[in-house]
């Protein structure tokens, strides 16, 4: 069989999509949730297609990389279970936002409508297919996914569950080419989505800081710019130590490959001294104790003369490691770490841990990123967790979407303008 061509795909995809606008909620939570039964119903197949990936990227991609890309049978019952929790959220399509009444007699209403199709480029994240298939569908988009090459034989079989599952819900008008997979993995594919005019309505990357940029840099589509996480834990001098090593070891350690883990501590002089070697403690000498694989420590002159490690480089609080690496930075005050924050920050997620309510308030209303923690771990920020079922993605951008996306962020609205005759 002949490669289809990116464009192919897109008109394809495109004309499919006009029939999902005026689908009703039923007949969307029917659509997800035999995707649902379809994806665990072809396990065997993803499991075998990842299998595949896993060993062609066997010394290519970082042990951290590489457990992005692996899925299990836990792994696809919780990609099921996502479909399913999203089948359940309530429908935004529809949704009346406002509504007035000229003194002419006009009724205007602003009314919430899907964009219409919407493209997702990703990177090594198989789940990433599942989710945004579901989100999508469910706020009543077509998509077109374009993956990683790594992921592509994996991705390629979640789509073809997919897709079964579209043709098994039989719902009237809904085709299964509604949710496409581009075949070409290479740059020319992504490129050709950045600029689809007339037929992407919004362009969201899920990916490293080069997929983003160029993104932002090469997009003549409507582009989400979602995040790189450069996401800083603050131990303030009122903290309770033992609360801030917990949330430091959460939200650096339980799964350092993703954007809402913390690739920077900073923490107040008057606590240093005392805080440091617990953290120290916790991330490195307890690890590997463990035989797990502890962190490395890149700390500033301060931090350095209190605990060892490694000599931060002039690069390393403007980086995402995505891996056991954590930045560590003493600062003097509240107003420093902020100020740290705001030259350094992706504007993703950052926590305070404090016992000072003043400086809860403070560190809240100064800090500009999409979700500021209050004692808890940025692991947080995400759309399971933020009660949206899954996501589409983080958006550190500030206009129409910010933080988690979900199924309101994947809707605009039009005006629908009633009346008897009314003339200007």
């Amino acid at each position: 069989m002949s490669m289809q061509t990116t464009h192919e795909i897109l008109v394809r995809t495109k004309a499919a999509s006009c029939a999902l606008a005026s689908v009703g909620q039923a007949d969307k939570e029917r659509l997800l949730l035999c995707m649902a039964d379809s994806l665990l119903a072809h396990e065997g197949d993803i499991l075998a297609a990842n299998a595949r990936d896993m060993a062609a990227s066997a010394g290519v991609i970082t042990p951290v990389m590489a457990d992005r890309l692996l899925l299990t049978d836990k792994r696809i019952a919780g990609m099921a279970q996502g479909v399913r929790d999203v089948a359940h959220l309530p429908d935004p399509v529809g949704e009346v936002l406002s509504e007035v009444t000229r003194p002419n007699g006009m009724v205007i209403r602003k009314v919430r409508v899907p964009f219409g199709l919407i493209a997702i480029i990703y990177e090594s994240r198989p789940n990433v297919t599942s989710d945004a298939v579901a989100l999508a569908l469910r706020s009543g988009n077509a998509c077109v996914l374009r993956c990683g090459k790594e992921a592509h034989a994996t991705c390629l079989a979640v789509m073809a569950a997919l897709k079964a599952g579209i043709a098994a819900a039989e719902i009237p008008g809904v085709s299964p080419d509604c949710i496409n997979l581009l075949e070409d993995t290479s740059r020319a594919s992504a490129t050709e989505l950045m600029t689809a005019d007339g037929l992407v309505d919004l362009l969201i990357p899920r990916g490293g800081a080069g997929l983003i940029r160029a993104c932002v840099e090469n997009a003549t589509v409507p582009c989400i710019q979602t995040g790189t996480g450069i996401c800083h834990v603050y131990v303030d001098k009122s903290a309770d130590l033992d609360m801030a090593v917990r949330i430091m070891v959460n939200a650096k350690t339980s799964r350092p490959s993703v954007c809402n883990a913390a690739e920077v501590c900073l923490v107040h002089r008057a606590v240093a001294a005392d805080f440091l070697p617990r953290l120290r403690a916790a991330v490195v000498d307890e690890r590997t104790a463990r035989g797990e694989v502890p962190v490395e420590l890149r700390l500033d002159s301060t931090a350095a003369a209190i605990i060892p490690g490694t000599p931060a480089g002039e690069r390393d609080f403007d980086t995402e490691f995505l891996d056991y690496i954590l930045a560590v930075r003493v600062v003097d005050s509240l107003e420093d770490a902020v100020s740290h924050i705001a030259c350094h920050s992706t504007g993703h997620s950052e926590c305070i841990v404090t016992s000072d309510a003043d400086a809860a308030r403070r560190f809240t209303a100064a800090v500009d990123s999409a979700a500021v923690y209050v004692n808890v771990s940025t692991r947080f920020t995400d759309g399971g967790e933020f009660g949206l079922g899954c996501e589409m993605g983080i958006s550190t951008q500030k206009l129409h979407a910010r933080g988690p996306m979900g199924l309101c962020e994947l809707t605009t609205y039009k005006y629908i303008v009633t009346g008897n005759g009314q003339i200007r």
